[in-house]
């Protein structure tokens, strides 16, 4: 699998998924020697290589072959949760196909203090380069979870102690009204159509994000980034840089 974007390729030569990076000529030093500085071998080619291999000009001048994407299961969630000392904070994605989104979702789950961010195998955007880049190295930090139903998911996260919390236009209360002590489950269907009606019938409790009437909605990964840092600020933002 080929990544691409600074931050993307750094981390994931951090984590040793790396197998080849291309830099472009002209990349400035400063990049080369944060390379090396992670032991990584890189071969110098013309930008326009670039451009043809991954059909875009928005490499920032590099390009890596790596591992395919870091996909875990829930348990990862849950021990970092544990690790951490903290009620699990999970985000839930019913039909986020958009890869720009899904990797702003990753950024933001990672900044703001989630332990995991969870999607349907065959409703969902895949890791793919653009979503890798897009989380700016976000995906190796965090898991990244696929399953393949989520209602089911809902029902066992249930039966683990988890409240489950959907973001609705038409939810019942707003968002600040919501008791983020709990451990948790952030639940933010598609931005055309919402959550699905099995997801949706799944949520304890049905949430709505306070805008001005003008504004009909909000940008799922805008949203997801809102509700998280709420969340935060009900858990006393503990760990977080002030």
């Amino acid at each position: 699998m080929r990544i691409y974007g600074r931050n993307p390729v750094l981390e994931a030569l951090r984590q040793g998924r790396v197998r080849k990076v291309y830099v472009a000529r002209g990349v400035e030093a400063w990049f080369l020697r944060a390379l090396e500085a992670l032991g990584a071998e890189y071969v110098l080619v013309p930008r326009i290589e670039l451009d043809q291999a991954l059909r875009t000009t928005h490499h920032q001048g590099v390009m890596a072959e790596v591992e395919e994407p870091p996909y875990r299961d829930l348990e990862a969630a849950f021990r970092l949760a544990e690790e951490r000392g903290e009620p699990p904070l999970l985000v839930l994605l019913d039909g986020v196909t958009d890869p720009r989104n899904y990797g702003a979702i990753l950024r933001s789950a990672l900044a703001l203090g989630a332990h995991g961010v969870v999607s349907e195998e065959r409703r969902s955007a895949p890791l793919s380069p653009l979503a890798l880049k897009a989380s700016a190295g976000a995906a190796y930090k965090i898991p990244v979870v696929r399953v393949k139903n989520l209602p089911r998911t809902l029902e066992a996260l249930k039966e683990r102690g988890l409240w489950i919390y959907g973001a609705d236009v038409k939810g019942e209360k707003p968002l600040f009204a919501l008791d983020f002590r709990r451990p948790l489950a952030l639940v933010f269907g598609s931005e055309g159509e919402g959550m699905r009606r099995l997801v949706r019938e799944g949520c304890d409790e049905r949430f709505r994000i306070p805008i001005r009437e003008e504004a009909e909605s909000l940008n799922v990964s805008v949203a997801v980034a809102i509700a998280l840092y709420q969340a935060g600020l009900g858990r006393k933002m503990e760990g977080w840089t002030v």
